[in-house]
């Protein structure tokens, strides 16, 4: 992680310009904004009206409706549009931007593709959540060997905006980034519907349920995120034996719980391997 002093402090943050205005961009601009960015170093590149003017309304950045020239002399591009759609957009920008810093969000596209639709080295891939949303996110990033430690700098500042983040130093792991923590707040609610679900069916209210299984789930996550033992010694710490918890932990183990979950990750790292393939090449 980044310290204090090697940030850019709001007043020389660099100009950085947004391609696509989806919630991920939202997350990310709110999360600048939050840290004081002046909204006159953001621009946002949205074709839908509708989309830039929500923009506009929330955070009062530059809006533009295609590329231009307006782009000359950004400092970074954040890449943050559907993958089909990268190719063409590339084409459109690149013009404006043969110095910029080139950031991608959008999932399946390659850096090897991006950098030779953009004509550039300096590129970095990331793979975010979408408890990015509310600031919470956990980011996976990888760098090209064109991108400085000063370049790298501004990305930690500016995916900082949204959570956590952490590097990896093959592109190829970008697909477990995305079978963990990219896909993995759906897992989570997955289990949460679950648990609500035994609750309601138990004879609690179907809020009670929800209330408690969202609760549970972030006080672990908390217990686990501040502790320094591992989560097999914080889950036998729950577990007497003959007990409740036991119970449970047995049942799921007799089902292959763990097994199948292990088995559903890989099957979401090679989707998006293929998703790489069938995009970017």
């Amino acid at each position: 992680m980044t310290t204090p002093s090697s940030r850019a402090s709001p007043g020389s943050f660099p100009s950085i310009a947004f391609i696509g205005g989806g919630n991920m961009c939202s997350a990310i601009v709110g999360g600048l904004v939050r840290q004081g960015i002046p909204a006159e170093r953001i621009t946002v590149v949205e074709p839908f009206e509708a989309a830039r003017q929500r923009l506009r309304e929330q955070f009062d950045v530059r809006l533009l409706a295609s590329a231009s020239s307006a782009l000359d002399g950004v400092a970074m591009v954040v890449w943050a549009i559907k993958p089909q759609a990268f190719h063409d957009a590339a084409t459109a920008v690149a013009p404006y931007t043969p110095h910029a810093l080139h950031l991608s969000v959008a999932a399946g596209i390659r850096t090897g593709s991006m950098a030779q639709w953009l004509g550039t080295e300096h590129i970095v891939r990331a793979m975010p959540n979408t408890p990015a949303l509310v600031g919470s996110g956990m980011t996976g990033l990888f760098a090209r060997a064109g991108v400085s430690d000063v370049q790298k700098l501004l990305v930690e500042q500016v995916i900082g905006a949204t959570g956590q983040f952490l590097w990896v130093q093959r592109e190829a792991h970008l697909d477990a980034v995305t079978a963990l923590s990219g896909s993995g707040p759906a897992y989570v609610f997955y289990f949460l519907e679950a648990m609500a679900q035994a609750g309601a069916d138990m004879g609690l209210s179907s809020d009670q349920a929800y209330q408690l299984a969202v609760a549970t789930f972030v006080g672990a996550s908390h217990l686990a995120a501040h502790s320094s033992e591992p989560s097999g010694v914080l889950r036998e710490r729950v577990t007497s034996k003959g007990g409740t918890t036991h119970a449970a932990l047995e049942s799921m183990h007799a089902s292959g719980v763990a097994a199948h979950f292990i088995a559903a990750m890989r099957a979401a790292e090679q989707r998006a391997t293929e998703l790489g393939d069938e995009f970017g090449g």
